[in-house]
């Protein structure tokens, strides 16, 4: 993604032969517990074997994509894992290790002199980078996976798109008004109200904010 909102490019990260056999070894583990099994060491090892080689092929992905285009960062939204893990999938969530994969990241781009930025991520995800507002999602919008999401215009859409596209939105956002005297920073807050809460911006954000940057030029 540019700064005035353009988009360079969609890639998607599918590893379905991992991901399977870590949903049978994380069900392999569930059997076991259910039939009195407390320890598992052999199980869980081969289990965290499998899930840190997605987060070195996730990094290495993520590294890939970013030296094709000649990236001058990359934006990674601030996720706050600390606490009790609730719910179904409390296990898989457990087994999900995304602050390793942004560490991995986050050392190779150094190595290249590429840097590394992280943005709020609240709403990144529930809200629909045209600015329409909250997403359905999954059985809430009627849709056969919860990785697809319905915008209130009706159309359908991958989520972590929608939210890659809010997440470098929101990075850019924060640059440019940074940049910008205090007079002009307040000027174009009044015009586009958005950018004055961040944990709101969008993508739709980032083009109204470089719309109203090129009338004040003009």
């Amino acid at each position: 993604m540019r700064a005035d909102g353009t988009i360079l490019g969609r890639y998607f990260c599918k590893l379905p032969k991992e991901y399977d056999s870590l949903m049978y070894a994380v069900n392999r583990i569930k059997k076991a517990q259910q039939h009195g099994n407390r320890r598992m060491s052999r199980l869980w090892a081969k289990a965290k074997g499998i899930n840190r080689d997605i987060s070195v092929k996730t990094a290495n992905f993520i590294m890939n994509i970013a030296v094709l285009y000649n990236a001058d960062a990359i934006v990674f939204g601030h996720l706050d894992r600390t606490g009790k893990k609730r719910g179904s999938k409390k296990q898989r969530l457990h087994l999900w290790r995304s602050q390793y994969v942004q560490s991995m990241v986050t050392d190779k781009a150094h190595r290249i002199g590429m840097r590394i930025s992280r943005i709020c991520a609240w709403g990144t995800s529930r809200l629909a980078f045209d600015g329409s507002g909250r997403i359905l999602r999954g059985k809430e919008a009627e849709l056969p996976t919860y990785s697809l999401c319905r915008f209130q215009n009706g159309k359908v859409y991958n989520c972590d798109l929608s939210a890659s596209y809010n997440i470098g939105s929101r990075y850019f956002i924060r640059e440019i008004l940074k940049s910008l005297p205090a007079k002009v920073r307040l000027e174009l807050e009044a015009n586009v109200p958005q950018v004055s809460k961040r944990s709101t911006c969008t993508w739709s954000t980032l083009i109204n904010l470089n719309a109203e940057l090129m009338s004040l030029a003009a």
